[in-house]
This record gives structure tokens, C-alpha cells and sequence, in this order.
């Protein structure tokens, strides 16, 4: 197929909305109305529109149940618990509240998502940073960075690792064998490199003592069904099968055992679940399909094709690193979409999938729009009257990222 320039066009300024947000409209206004517009015009026939959508159907679930788990516990105070618990720990030292704080955000994403460490960890740690009279940044950035640098410990991790891999989803075992030695160098680089950055801010608190809250017996409970979910997710992903099911019976089941412990409503916590993630997802799927429709990425699909067989090491490599650079330039979520679209199509070997993964999901810890979940992060941050400029996210991102991409690279490879 020739380029469908008006299909480009829509599906850029779509793309650029989502990004930049113009009048503060929400995201996934302008995901629609590109979708909407494709459809329209006549560009995008509406049978393969429902077929975009439809392919995001394990997401959807995934992210409805996550949602639920994540409201249910800032409702029940278990992250507000965690985060005090955190700053008791760090006994008067603020690296050590530094690296207790990083500690929780790593479990947090990788067995809640890292969204729910942006939308969720990051108020708890605001208000523990400012219960212990220290300057909140240094935590809060922690927060921002292990969202992503985490993300791909575990399929569940994070929403992106669905749509890269779809259908073709690995079984757990693969998964780790292939994905924990990256996972694990790209969280102490990240680490090591962040706490290097933040030194001076760090050296200058000393956070106070901090009360430990009661956590209610429905926290319990909540943090009870957090784990129980997380270990139905991993048997679920030991066995090959989809997440997006067992996330959002999980989550029901959850709300419902707390519903009948405290009698209380389930309706206001549906309110406060951002439904507005759904649309956005299913207008990025369509545009993603109007793209690859229009041939466009015909070159970037033949290359692949070609290269995988001759030179699969380089061409993840290069292919791993390139995807990170475009995560910055248009989200991660769009250009996960196109890479897993290139990819399933020239079926790819597993290597060059697993770095076009590591590039989506650890590429953009360079920026702030480089991910869902930093925008949310950021979003977190404006509720708290808190404000991170694009310049300064990108001055601590470039010191942060290049090295644990690198090396999370770099371990994917030397692996047999």
C-alpha cells in the first residue's frame, strides 16, 4: 500500500494531543476523535476499526482490574500505611528512607503495575515526605523512575508488556529466564544512578519521625487480596494464559470481600477509577492500525524481517534502543503498539521482541512523556501543588536512562 497521507496526518495530531493536551482536554478525547475521524472520512473501514479495538480486550481487563486494587487500597489506607511504615524505617537517614521508598515502588510495580505506583504510591510518599519535614523531590522522582525501570520483572507489570507480546504472551518460566537478569540490571543502574543525581538533595534532610497509622482491618484484607491476585497472575502466566481475565476477577472479588466486611457502598469507588484509560487505549489500537495500514511502516517491517534473520543481536539491539528514543517522541503506549504490530507481523525471534520491550518500557525514564504512567505521575504531582518542568525530568532522565537501557541491553544479549 502506497502512504495514506490524511491517515498519517489525523493520526499524528491525535498522538500530539494525547501528549501535549491542549486546554487541558482530557487524553483520551483526542485518541477518540482520531479514531472516530478515520472511521469517518472513510480511511479507516469500520470492521477493522472494531477488530483495532477488539485486539485490546486482554488490556482493557487488565487495567479495569488494576484500577480496582488501586483505588481499594488508597480507599482502605494500605498505601498510606506502606509509606508511613517507610519513613519509620528510615530512622532519621535520608537515604535510607530514599532507598526504602525505591524498595516499595519496586514491589509495587511489579506485582500492582506501575501505574499504580504513579497514581497511587506517589500521594503516599508526598504525604510521608511531608509528615517527615523533608523535601518531597528526591522520593517522589524515585517513585517516577522505578515505575518504569520495574516494569518488566513480571508480565503483569506493566499493561505495555501485553500489547507488545498480544496473543503470543510467553509462560512465566520463559519469561524469567529471558527478562529477570535485564529486569534486575536495570533497576540498580536506575538505582545507583538516580541516588548519585539526588546526592546533594538527599545529604541536606534529615526526615523526622513519622506516626504509623492503624490499618483497618479491610486494608489487611486488601493487602491480603493484593497478594492472592498477584499469585493468581503469576500461575496464570506460568501456564500461558491470558492476565487480563484473572486481573479483573481478582479485583472484583477483592471489592466485593471488602464490601461485605464494611458494608460500605462499592459505588464512589467505581467513580474514582479512571475509566477515561479505556477509551484512550482502544483509540491508540486504532490508530496504530490506520499507521500500519498506509504502509508507512513497511520499511521498518521489511528491515526487521531481514535483519532478524541474518543479525538477530544487532538488530535488538538497534531495535531496542531506537524504540526507546521514539517512546519519548510519541508515548510509549503508541509506539509499543507499532512495534508489536511490526513484530507479529515479520514474527520476529523472541531476542529482538524482549529488546523492543526493554526499549518501551525503560526508554522513557528520559522524559516526561515518554509513558502513561509518568504522565500520571505528573498528574499526582499538580494535585500535591508540586510542579516538575519537562527540562528538569529531562536533565535527571538523561543521567538515569542511557546507562540502565544500555545495560539491561546488554544483559539480554549475553545471554545464550
Amino acid at each position: 500500500m502506497t502512504a495514506d497521507w490524511p491517515s498519517l496526518g489525523i493520526a499524528a495530531l491525535a498522538t500530539a494531543g494525547v501528549i501535549l493536551r491542549p486546554f487541558r482536554i482530557p487524553e483520551y478525547a483526542f485518541a477518540l476523535a482520531g479514531a472516530v475521524l478515520l472511521v469517518a472520512f472513510g480511511l479507516m473501514p469500520w470492521p477493522l476499526a472494531l477488530a483495532a479495538v477488539h485486539k485490546g480486550t486482554d488490556v482493557y481487563l487488565f487495567l479495569i482490574g488494576m484500577m480496582l486494587l488501586a483505588g481499594l487500597a488508597t480507599r482502605e489506607g494500605l498505601f498510606d500505611y506502606l509509606a508511613a511504615l517507610a519513613v519509620q524505617d528510615a530512622k532519621g537517614s535520608a537515604r535510607r528512607l530514599f532507598a526504602t521508598v525505591y524498595g516499595v515502588g519496586i514491589v509495587v510495580t511489579v506485582f500492582l503495575s506501575n501505574d499504580a505506583t504513579a497514581v497511587v504510591l506517589t500521594p503516599a510518599v508526598y504525604a510521608a515526605a511531608k509528615h517527615a519535614r523533608v523535601n518531597p523531590l528526591p522520593y517522589l522522582f524515585a517513585c517516577a523512575f522505578i515505575a518504569n525501570a520495574a516494569s518488566f520483572v513480571l508480565p503483569i507489570s506493566n499493561p505495555a508488556n501485553l500489547v507488545i507480546y498480544g496473543a503470543a504472551m510467553p509462560p512465566l518460566g520463559q519469561w524469567l529466564r529471558h527478562l529477570l537478569l535485564p529486569s534486575v540490571a536495570a533497576i540498580a543502574a536506575t538505582y545507583l544512578a538516580l541516588r548519585w543525581a539526588l546526592r546533594r538533595a538527599l545529604d541536606a534532610e534529615q526526615p523526622g519521625p513519622a506516626d504509623l497509622p492503624h490499618l483497618s482491618h479491610s486494608g489487611r484484607l486488601v493487602a491480603g487480596g493484593i497478594v492472592l491476585t498477584a499469585l493468581v497472575l503469576m500461575t496464570a502466566s506460568a501456564l500461558g494464559a491470558d492476565l487480563g481475565g484473572p486481573t479483573l476477577l481478582s479485583g472484583c472479588a477483592v471489592v466485593l470481600g471488602v464490601t461485605l466486611l464494611t458494608r460500605a457502598s462499592p459505588v464512589p469507588l467505581l467513580r474514582h477509577v479512571s475509566w477515561g484509560v479505556l477509551p484512550l487505549v482502544a483509540g491508540l489500537f486504532v490508530l496504530v492500525g490506520a499507521v500500519f495500514r498506509t504502509g508507512a511502516l513497511g520499511t521498518m517491517t521489511a528491515w526487521l524481517h531481514i535483519s532478524a534473520q541474518t543479525a538477530p543481536s544487532q538488530t535488538a539491539a538497534i531495535a531496542g534502543g531506537a524504540i526507546a528514543v521514539v517512546s519519548n517522541l510519541m508515548n510509549n503506549l503508541p509506539a509499543g503498539l507499532i512495534a508489536a504490530t511490526a513484530g507479529q507481523a515479520t514474527q520476529v525471534p523472541p531476542q529482538v521482541t524482549n529488546a523492543l520491550l526493554i526499549g518501551v518500557d525503560l526508554g522513557p525514564n528520559l522524559s516526561v512523556t515518554g509513558s502513561l504512567a509518568t504522565i500520571l505521575w505528573l498528574v499526582a504531582l499538580r494535585r500535591e501543588g508540586l510542579h516538575v518542568s519537562a527540562g528538569q525530568f529531562l536533565r535527571l532522565g538523561a543521567i538515569v536512562m542511557p546507562p540502565a537501557l544500555l545495560l539491561a541491553l546488554g544483559a539480554l544479549l549475553l545471554q545464550p
